[in-house]
Formats: structure tokens, sequence, C-alpha cells
């Protein structure tokens, strides 16, 4: 009989094909989850009209084939492939939720066969080769399994009753749009709100810095008396006494000259990625992951691993590459001025090769693909100019981890200065003078380093410990404190994966640390998508910040449910689900109690039924910041109402009256995301243009979800891709 290798997505089946032929079986993909949880009127078709009911089946929510887009053929693949086999080999990514994707499979179609278990974190031949060496049975899996299953079950019964609840207890009358929670969704919600609420709330104070020029016998160089902020100068007389003491003061300097070394910094994951992307050029989440997965999988390109990365390290043995990596990058225009002859290899997790560091972790690092370095001028010819930046991006950080150290020499200067009244206070300058570059040297040109350089740096004349000084010029500064800033899409995804900064208790800030915070690499750019389709969150140029509806809703919850905007409520499951991989839990026990507290939440939001809370047009909340201080929060302009649960772009000049009845069909028939975190889909294809017609398939699928569901398809989604697209992510895709 024959042996099945079951792989997550194409790219993961075109490199097992690589690296290993047809020895090990037939290799077939998966596109993300090719199964989805029932809806809840398919378990129950009382649970059609939305009410406050706590959605949990008798037993557990069961699997059904999944039709959107390429995934019931692939499944159909699949099972017709498992019929005439009686081993499987589960090559999915090695996380939880990889573990999920194959085996799901194989529990739907009663699969009884022998099942084995391929784990690995990189792509590369070798290192596929080794994992189907050392293969495991499917059955030591099965706690991370049943774990799987529970956070999948969980997520569908809390984010589906409470979104439900929300809606029909706090939507204002005549409002039809789905106000949509979520176990992430709603916490990134939160953080959002929270820095808008510091920032409206901001006290700026006045303070004041005394700057003096100091003259030694090779030069001047200035000084400054700064106190850290618990310390600092807020009384304008108290400044100026100090300028005058300054100003004229005669005395030797304390000069302390420290020879350091700084190590690169560590390569990109997907977020450090959206996070520097933004900084740099704009842009948002999506975009960077959009040019990114150009770059992995675009047609002759093939250019870097895989995008989604959620780790900072690469695995031991892809040492082997360093030297073919650099030999060709090496060889191109922008770095040939590099010399990499000796590479720096630093392990461990203070380095950048780290096996133990990748331990549960499905990819490592982004970096330059090694299986592509014979043929790179054409495909490097084939890129936009945004794929040229990013590329050469992640190759600068590729290369900056195997040169050596940047080393420098730092002199610190203090002079005391004496007070007619009190101790002396004390001025001080840094001075940083480098020794080698380093890694620094493939930041020099177009890119910079991330590493922020410490203030008030400066070069120095020669000096020398004991060398008098004297001070002159010495003025006040007048400053002010600023406001936190804004997020961005990068800073905001930075955000949700340390959102332990946000929770007080140690024993969930450790464990929100575990779980690189809330969401996915994966899901957290379509997590803040979702939000801005539903109207929480706008953007403002390139900030993120929430509309007032946004803003009302945070304030509803942290008052009557604080624990669905706390990022604290993904650490508490995660406590669970590691009790079921230990074996000290019971999955359903695990789910049953998830959903009696889902059931509390929502007692709790009945008592503030009648709340009026419209998810209207989009409209900022707050304006940007003027110099330092936001504005007033405004109202907004327009009261447009989004047609079946989506967010319209632009206000309809003609509003279409539509009878009761189909209004109230609208609404009940309407379903709202399930899962916020965890669910994969198929890698994106690349954007298209707004004004384009969707595909046959689109349309056709959403012709099928209208009709099952009893909703009147609009003339713009059936005209137009994005639109289209937005209705297939709120009603098929399971994002939020």
């Amino acid at each position: 009989m024959a042996t099945v290798i079951i792989t997550e997505k194409s790219s993961q089946a075109r490199d097992l094909r690589v690296a290993l032929g047809n020895r090990f079986g037939q290799i077939l993909p998966a596109e993300g989850h090719l199964l989805r949880l029932a809806e809840p009127d398919e378990v129950n078709p009382e649970w059609k009209r939305w009410t406050t009911a706590l959605l949990k089946p008798d037993g557990l929510y069961p699997t059904k084939p999944d039709t959107y887009g390429n995934k019931q053929a692939k499944f159909q693949a699949i099972v017709a492939a498992l019929k005439g086999c009686d081993k499987v080999i589960l090559a999915t990514d090695c996380d939880r939720e990889g573990q999920l994707i194959g085996q799901e499979i194989l529990e739907h179609v009663g699969f009884r066969g022998n099942v084995m278990r391929a784990i690995f974190t990189a792509q590369d031949p070798k290192t596929i080769r080794d994992a189907f060496e050392r293969l495991k049975p499917n059955t030591e899996l099965r706690p991370v399994y049943e774990a799987a299953v529970a956070r999948q079950q969980a997520d569908q019964i809390f984010n589906l009753s409470l979104t439900r609840t929300a809606t029909t207890t706090l939507r204002a009358p005549g409002s039809k749009t789905v106000i949509g929670i979520g176990r992430v969704k709603t916490p990134t919600l939160a953080i959002v709100c929270m820095r808008e609420l510091e920032i409206v709330n901001f006290k700026p104070e006045d303070y004041f810095e005394i700057v003096a020029t100091a003259t030694v016998e090779n030069g001047a160089f200035l000084m400054r008396h700064a106190p850290p902020p618990k310390d600092r100068i807020k009384d304008r007389k108290r400044a100026d006494a100090i300028a005058q003491a300054a100003e004229g003061c005669k005395g030797p300097l304390a000069v302390t000259v420290e020879e350091k070394r700084q190590g690169p910094p560590r390569l990109f994951d997907l977020p450090a990625l959206q996070k520097t992307c933004g900084q740099r050029w704009g842009w948002n989440a999506d975009k960077t992951l959009s040019v990114a997965q150009e770059l992995y999988d675009g047609d002759g390109k093939k250019l870097i691993t895989y995008p989604r990365a959620e780790a900072r390290y690469l695995s031991e043995n892809q040492i082997d590459d360093v030297p073919a990596i650099v030999r060709a990058l090496t060889g191109l225009r922008g770095f040939a001025h590099l010399d990499i002859s000796r590479p720096v290899i630093r392990k461990g997790k203070s380095g950048h090769f780290c096996d133990k560091a990748l331990e549960g972790v499905s990819h490592h690092a982004i970096v330059p693909n090694v299986n592509v370095l014979g043929d790179l001028e054409p495909r490097l010819a084939r890129l936009s100019d945004d794929e040229k930046r990013l590329f050469a991006l992640i190759c600068r950080s590729y290369l900056a981890v195997v040169m050596p150290d940047y080393e420098y020499r730092q002199t610190t200067v203090t002079m005391p200065v004496p007070m007619p009244e009190g101790k002396p206070v004390e001025f001080r300058t840094i001075g940083r003078v480098p020794i080698k570059l380093g890694w620094k040297e493939v930041y020099t040109g177009a890119e910079q380093s991330n590493q922020l350089e410490p203030e008030n740096e400066q070069t120095l004349p020669q000096i020398k410990d004991g060398d008098l000084a004297a001070l002159s010029d010495a003025k006040v500064e007048a400053k002010r404190t600023q406001p936190p800033p804004r997020y961005n899409e990068g800073t905001l995804i930075d955000a949700m994966q340390n959102a332990w900064r946000f929770v007080e208790d140690p024993a969930l800030r450790d464990r929100l640390k575990e779980a690189k915070g809330i969401g996915t690499p994966a899901t957290r750019a379509e997590v803040i998508k979702g939000l801005k389709r539903q109207n929480m969150l706008v953007a403002e140029g390139k900030l993120v910040v929430p509309t007032e509806a946004g803003l009302h809703l945070f304030e509803l919850l942290r008052t009557s449910a604080p624990v669905l905007v706390d990022p604290g409520t993904t650490a508490v499951w995660e406590m669970k689900l590691d009790e079921i991989v230990t074996g000290r839990a019971e999955f359903r026990t695990v789910i049953d109690g998830i959903a009696t507290e889902a059931d509390r939440l929502i007692g709790a939001l009945r008592q503030r039924s009648g709340a009026k809370l419209d998810l209207g047009a989009p409209t900022p909340s707050p304006s940007v910041k003027t110099k330092g201080r936001a504005k007033t929060v405004r109202k907004p302009r327009v009261k447009a109402v989004a047609k079946d649960g989506e967010t319209p772009e632009k206000s309809p000049t003609v509003k279409r009256r539509r009878s009761p009845a189909r209004q109230k069909q609208t609404m009940t028939a309407a379903t709202a995301p399930a899962s916020d975190e965890g669910t994969k889909t198929a890698e994106p294809r690349p954007g298209r243009v707004r004004g384009n017609p969707p595909t046959e398939k689109m349309l056709n699928f959403a012709k099928s979800i209208a009709e099952r569901r009893g909703i009147e398809l609009s003339p713009a989604v059936a005209g137009d891709f994005d639109a289209c697209r937005t209705f297939l992510d709120l009603y098929a895709k399971n994002p939020s």
C-alpha cells in the first residue's frame, strides 16, 4: 500500500519534492485549514436568529469541508489518496495549529492507518531529509492536537456568542452593523484606545536643562546638566541659578574611556519586518506581508524564505549555507565593497544560530533563499522597486549577522559645578569614536541600522582625566514633555507581540511572553484589517487611530466586561492549553471552562442593554496631534450604515430603503468570524487594482453564501474585486 505525505501549503510540498523526490510517497498540499467548524445554525437551527444565547453544542462543533477558493479540490485530492494508502506522514508546520491542520483531515475522514510525524523548522533539503530520517509516531502529538482543538472550539464559542450578545445588546436602534468581539481582536482595539486616551488626557509639563561650552587646551565641546525624568528641573529659578553657577566655572574633568563592542541586530521575523518597514517607508502591515510573499513565491522570484516567520533565529545546520549565501550576495553590486571572507558565526540564544530557540517554532527567521543563488541576477531583474527595497533590507540583515562586532571607544566626561546652596550639580557629555565598523558597514549609504545611538553624543577634542576646563555661554533650555506616539501598523503589531507589557500579573506576563503575545505573525495584519472594516479603527495617514465608536465600545467593555479587553485573557487560555499538552487537563474540560466564562460575560453585557453604539461610516475620533498635543474628540461627520455588516469605503449618496423583514433577515442571517487567532489560510496572491471585477470563482462563492444565508448581494460586491473580497473575509475566511 502507498504512503501519503500531507503538507500545510503548496510551497512546503514543492520543497519536500525537491528534497525527497517520491522516496517516501505521494506529497499533497493542504491550503491552510481545509476544514471549517460548522456554523451555529448548522448545529442548532434555533441559533440562526441572533440572541444572547451561549452557542455551545452538547458535544463539539463538527468539521465540514471548506469550499473557499481551491480548498475543496485540495481536500478531495487528499481524501482520494487516503483511500488507497495505509500510511500517512504529516509534514505540516510543527506548531499547535500545524498539527491541527493535518490531523483534523485524518479525524474527519476516519483514517485508521499508521500515522507518522515529520518535524522541521527550516525547509532546506538537508533539514527536510534529516526530519524524515527521524519520524515520530503521531500518537506522541495527540495532546498537542487536543490543545489545538480546544483553542479552536473555545474561540468559536467565545467569539461568536459574545459578538452576537454585543450586537444585540449594545447596538444603537436602527444600526445594522455587527459589533465584533474576539479574544485577540478586542484587546487589540483596547491597545489602540488606551494609547489614544493617554494622548487625549496627556498634560504636558515644562522642565529645563542647562547647556554650557567647555573649553580645554585642545578645543571646546558642549556639556549639559540634564537630570533623569524623576529629578527633572521644573523650577525656572532653580535652572537660572545653575546656569549662573556654571558660567565661568573652572575645574578638573573626570574622563572615563571604555573600549566597547556591539553585536549585530537580530534577524527579521514577520513582526519585526512589518515594524521596520512601517517606520522607514510608511508601509502598512499588509503591504509588507504582500511584498514579502511575492519575494517568497512570486513567479521566477522565490528569493527569500517563508515570510510569516515567528522566530529571529536560524537552525544550526544552516551554518553550512553561510559561505554560499555570502559569496552570492557580495557578488551583487550593492554589497561588493564588503569583505566577509571570514564570516563570524554566533551560536546560542545570544547569537543567531540556535536550535534550542527554535523548539516548538514552525519557521526560522526570514533570510535569502540559499536554493536560488545560482541565478540571482535574472530573478532580481523581475522585481518591482518595492520588492528590490525589501530584498535589500533582508540581505543586509543576513550579511550583518555574519560580520564582526562594531567596536568603538566611548568617552564619558563629567564636571561638578559647585552651587551656593546645596550639593554640586553634574554637567556631562559622551563621545563615541568608531574603531572598527564591523557589521555597521553593511548599513552605510541608503539603509541605516535599526540600532538607536545614545543621545547627546559628539566628537570630542583630545582630553584626558584631570584636564582643566572652563565653562562659558551657559544657557537654560526650556523643554516640554511629549505624549506617547500613536501607533502605525508596524508598531501596533509590535505591541500585539509584546502585549505582556499591558498585563500586571507576573505569571500572566511570563506566559504571554512565551506565547509571543496575542495573535500570530500570520494573522495580526488581518486582525487590524478586520477592526478597520468594522469601523473600530481607521487610518490617518500612516497612523492607526480608534474611531469614536471604537472608543465608545472600548469604554463600554472596560466597565462591564474588562476580561474582553485584557490581553491577559490569552495568557489565561494558554495556561489552560498547556495543561492539556502536559496531561494535567482533559481538553473538553478546558472548553467547558471557557464556555462558562463566556456565559458569565454574556450576563455582564446583558446588564448594558440599551447602549447606543453605532459603527457607522469611518470617522477618526481624535485628530492627529499637533506639536505634541492631541485635539479634542470630534463627532462623526457622516452616519452612513454599511450593508450586511460591511463597512462602506465611501458614504453612499443614495440610500435604498428596505422592508423591515429584509433588514431583519440580513442581520439574523449574517455570521461573525469565529476565530481571530491561529487560523491559517492560504498564502495571499498578489493584490489587484481597485475597480477590477472579482474572479468568477470569487463571485460564485459569494453568491452561494448569499443564497444560503438569505443575504442580498449588493452590486458593489458583484462588481468590485476588493468589495467582494471584503464580503468573503466577513462571511467565509474567519479573519477578525
